[in-house]
Formats: C-alpha cells, sequence, structure tokens
C-alpha cells in the first residue's frame, strides 16, 4: 500500500486556550517538536506568575514550562498571527471564556477543541459551542486515553482526532504526533467527543464501587455496562459504533476508570467511602467534568428515550441524596435481560 499524502503541520504559531494541565501538557508537546506556542490564561496574574516560575503549580505540578513557550493572559497576544488554536477551557467555562476572547482570533484560523464534557443549560457539545461563539470555522476534536501528568513527562500514549474536514484532521495529526504521542484519525466528530464526555460519568461510579471496596469483578462489569450505554446514546446522536471500541471510546473509558491520575475515579471512590460531594468539590483545585456532565447525560438520555441505569443511579448519589451501596444494589437487582 502507498503510503498517504502528508500535509504539513500550521505554518505558524499555535495558541493553546486554557492553562488546565491538559492544556499545559499539549502545549509540552508542541513546543517538544519546535511549534511557537502560547498558552492563554483566563488570570493574568496566574499567567505571570507561571511566566515568572516556569511552573503550573496549581494544575500541573513538578511540570517545567521550557524558555519560549509564551505564556500570557493577553487574548490578542496568545491569537497574533497563530495557524491554529486549541481550545483546553473546561465545558462549563467554555461559552463565556470564548465569548470574551473570540473577537481576537483572526478569521479564518481553525479551532481544535480538547475539552470533554456536555454543557447544562444547553446539553451541547464543546464543538457545538465553539461553532456558536467562535464564529465561523473549521473544527477538529482531539481525545482519547491521556492523562496530562504523564503526556507532559513524555510517557507514550495515543488519541484520536476528529474533524469533518479532512485536511484539518490531517494537520493536526502531523501537529501533534511525536515518537511518544501517536495521533489516530477519524471524522466522527459527535462518536469521538461524546465518548470523551460520557466516559467521566462512568468513571465516578467505578471510584465508587473503589470507595465501597467491591473489587475487580463488579469494576470490570461496570466498566463494560458502561460502554454499552455510552455507544447506545452516541449512535441516537449520530456517532458510528466502531468509534465507542477504539482510543476515544474504549481506550479512554479504561484508563479513566483504573487510573490513580483520573480525578473523576478519584471523586468517586471519596464518595464511596462516605464523603460529600460539596466538601470534596471545595478542596479542589482541578475540575472534575465528570460532576457536571452527569447533570447533562440524564436528561440528554431521558430527551431521547435512551436507557442509561448507570448513569441515572450516579446522578441520585450526586445530586439527589441516595446512598451509594443502596444504588449499587438497586442496579445489581435490576430485572433480568439477555446482554
Amino acid at each position: 500500500m502507498s503510503p498517504e499524502k502528508r500535509l504539513p503541520a500550521p505554518p505558524g504559531p499555535v495558541a493553546v486556550v486554557g492553562d488546565g494541565g491538559w492544556g499545559t501538557a499539549l502545549a509540552l508537546v508542541l513546543h517538544g517538536k519546535g511549534v511557537e506556542v502560547r498558552l492563554w490564561s483566563r488570570e493574568p496574574d496566574y499567567a505571570a506568575e507561571m511566566a515568572r516560575t516556569a511552573r503550573n503549580p496549581r494544575y500541573l505540578p513538578g511540570a517545567i514550562l521550557p524558555r519560549g513557550l509564551l505564556v500570557t493572559g493577553d487574548a490578542a497576544e496568545a491569537f497574533a498571527g497563530v495557524s491554529l488554536a486549541v481550545s483546553a477551557v473546561p465545558t462549563q467555562h467554555l461559552r463565556a471564556a470564548w465569548k470574551g476572547i473570540a473577537g481576537a482570533l483572526p478569521a479564518g484560523v481553525p479551532i481544535c477543541s480538547v475539552t470533554k464534557g456536555i454543557e447544562n443549560r444547553t446539553l451541547e457539545r464543546p464543538t457545538e459551542i465553539l461553532a456558536e461563539v467562535a464564529g465561523r470555522r473549521r473544527l477538529a476534536v482531539l481525545s482519547g486515553p491521556s492523562h496530562a501528568e504523564e503526556v507532559a513527562r513524555g510517557l507514550p500514549a495515543a488519541v484520536v482526532v476528529a474533524s469533518r474536514s479532512p485536511d484539518l484532521a490531517l494537520r493536526v495529526q502531523d501537529l501533534f504526533a511525536t515518537g511518544r504521542f501517536r495521533v489516530y484519525r477519524v471524522s466522527d466528530v459527535v462518536g469521538v467527543e461524546f465518548a470523551g464526555a460520557a466516559k467521566n460519568v462512568v468513571a465516578l461510579a467505578a471510584g465508587i464501587l473503589d470507595g465501597l471496596g467491591f473489587g475487580d469483578n463488579a469494576k470490570a462489569a461496570l466498566v463494560t455496562r458502561g460502554s454499552v450505554e455510552i455507544a447506545r446514546l452516541g449512535m441516537r446522536l449520530g456517532a458510528r459504533r466502531a468509534t465507542f471500541h477504539g482510543l476515544a471510546g474504549m481506550g479512554d473509558l479504561m484508563v479513566t476508570c483504573a487510573s490513580r491520575h483520573g480525578r473523576n475515579r478519584a471523586v468517586g471512590e471519596r464518595i464511596g467511602r462516605g464523603e460529600s460531594l460539596e466538601a470534596i468539590l471545595a478542596g479542589m483545585e482541578m475540575v472534575a467534568e465528570g460532576v457536571a456532565t452527569t447533570r447533562s447525560l440524564v436528561p440528554l438520555a431521558r430527551r431521547l428515550g435512551v436507557e442509561m441505569p448507570i448513569a441515572a443511579e450516579v446522578h441520585r448519589v450526586l445530586f439527589e441524596g441516595k446512598d451509594p451501596l443502596r444504588a449499587l444494589t438497586d442496579l445489581m437487582l435490576r430485572a433480568p435481560k439477555r446482554e
């Protein structure tokens, strides 16, 4: 088979919008390839601190920001002459953040979203939000099993980029690909983006199991049935089944439900041990996207008439005061059915 025609990476600088752990880790990947990177923070004072100390202690402790990686709170400075913007703002803050800075992004510059979630009020995915607030642009989404803590250290990972523009998907693939960061590409934007959001809800459930001390058998069952729920609703939204068996689906679900780095799994574990959600969130700097996504996923499934029993029980535990052990028991005692 002849090799595919490769397009060059974007010729100009790249802006990473959002100074969280994932945005910072991707900025490090790009800088390591020799790309000129601007990392934008919505807090100018914190941006100045990061620039001065070459650290991001709030969101990615331990990582060193190399010389030449510009950190700024000025959107005009971040966007000047860029050929691509990478959007790494948490979903529930995405609309407000981009409303404030979209005017500074030159016309025609595409955006690659790396955010995983579903907006509470509108039940929209990040690329749908960007399409509304960032002007008429080509959009892509990058997702997969890739904890920021490991990517920032140069540990191997593989992800997938999806776009309705084959040219943009190829550009993003070439831009990010390294010997330690492999990038595949597909055209299923809905599937890749929805899988990345919904898996965080299952990760909360997996953490609750860990907190209750229920072992590997229970978690294997939960992850497997959770993947079925995710695919069921995703396909109703127009996604392809195969996406949920790939990196954005099963790959991301596995790592999120098992890893010590997973914030959603960790939140679930603390809930399983008896802590309140309010107390857990009050002590967190970083965002556990699955909490807000649970608020969106359950009404979205209800609107489309899709059964999601695991997500529904997570919602009851998080927001309706249901005892975690009772929720698990109710899942186990559901009427027998064919797999």
